[in-house]
């Protein structure tokens, strides 16, 4: 049974067009890997409450994998490269998963690779 992993990214002070930018290139990346899909949300897809649905579209992914614990692992680990890669930006990605969500944005490597096994384990266990 395949699942959905909801994505959503920020970046401090970036605009949409440079948030489209960075989905983009988080896109491509992402669809190296062994997933089903990866694609963005259609306007009805996104959550309630979001303020500015064109920007909150922009910087969502909704990456299709089976139920895999190796399929999660490889897509949090390209999540983490790309945020290393921020020059000194502030990035932020929230994950979600069955309701569950997990942000990853300063954290140190070693609380991030806490929290990562945390939710990875939560949603592998079945």
């Amino acid at each position: 049974m395949d699942v959905e992993l909801r994505l959503q990214l920020s970046e401090e002070e970036a605009d949409a067009a440079r948030l489209a930018e960075l989905t983009g290139y988080l896109r491509a990346e992402l669809l190296q890997l062994d997933v089903e899909n990866v694609t963005t949300p259609q306007a009805g897809d996104v959550p309630p409450g979001a303020r500015v649905v064109s920007v909150a579209a922009v910087g969502t992914l909704l990456v299709a994998l089976s139920q895999s614990v190796d399929g999660l692992r490889s897509v949090v680990a390209v999540i983490r490269d790309w945020l290393r890669r921020g020059d000194g930006t502030r990035r932020t990605v929230r994950l979600e998963l069955d309701g569950d969500a997990l942000e990853l944005s300063q954290a140190s490597a070693a609380d991030q690779e806490r929290l990562i096994e945390l939710f990875v384990s939560r949603h592998t266990a079945r």
